[in-house]
């Protein structure tokens, strides 16, 4: 049953991703540090029109406690930075499938996943480094490959240390997309409480992180600890 979960998966996340690439063109997310950024991503993962209340951490431990609601719809929000500014956003908010059980068939869906968005992002800092006349960082940051990370269902897996830029065996640039899938309507549900169901999180780099990367002003492979 995992194995066919895990493939299924797998195959409705490189879909999603090839589906997103001409929206991702043309959308601009929201300032990083700002409460409509993960509003946006909730809006992009659930394929819905409701618009949440977004709750943002000034710590990473009242984040990892935390856990979204749905009906008035709660997410959450943390920002990491380094020296320089955010590198990482990360967001909690509600699958399609429990948005379903409480709005309706028609108020989410399809469900999409964090590559999708980190897709959008870095179509985001390729427009901004073009917009800069920096030609050679935009051929860059176009070569960055996204990894199709599968989603944990587990909280301890999601809140592990890991490195969100780094350079793979093929000596290319990639961008991890670390998220959570714990549907509300799943196999799982037979072994977890429902707090921990119809929940997804990722991890989520910025675009400003992407195009210093691009640039030269910062390396790849920074350990994250959430």
């Amino acid at each position: 049953m995992k194995t066919v979960y895990t493939s299924l998966i797998s195959f409705v996340i490189t879909c999603l991703v090839s589906a997103t690439a001409v929206f991702a063109q043309s959308t601009t997310l929201p300032d990083p540090t700002s409460q409509d950024f993960c509003v946006a991503v909730q809006k992009i993962l659930g394929n819905t029109d409701i618009t949440g209340t977004n709750e943002i951490f000034t710590n990473m431990p009242d984040y990892r406690h935390s856990k979204p609601e749905p009906n008035p719809l709660l997410i959450f929000q943390v920002v990491t930075y380094d020296e320089t500014g955010p590198i990482l956003v990360s967001c909690k908010v509600k699958t399609v499938d429990h948005l379903q059980a409480e709005y309706g068939e028609d108020a989410a869906g399809p469900q999409v996943y964090c590559p999708a968005v980190t897709g959008m992002v870095r179509a985001q800092a390729v427009a901004e480094l073009k917009a800069e006349g920096n030609a050679a960082a935009a051929t860059a940051a176009e070569g960055f490959v996204l990894d199709d990370t599968e989603p944990y269902l587990m909280g301890s897996d999601y809140l592990s240390d890991f490195e969100p830029v780094y350079v793979g065996e093929d000596g290319a640039i990639h961008i991890a997309s670390p998220g959570l899938q714990s549907n509300w309507d799943s196999w799982i549900s037979y072994i977890m409480p429902d707090r921990l169901l119809g929940q997804t999180y990722c991890h989520l780099t910025t675009a400003d992180y992407m195009k210093r990367i691009a640039k030269g002003d910062a390396e790849p492979g920074k350990t994250l600890t959430t």
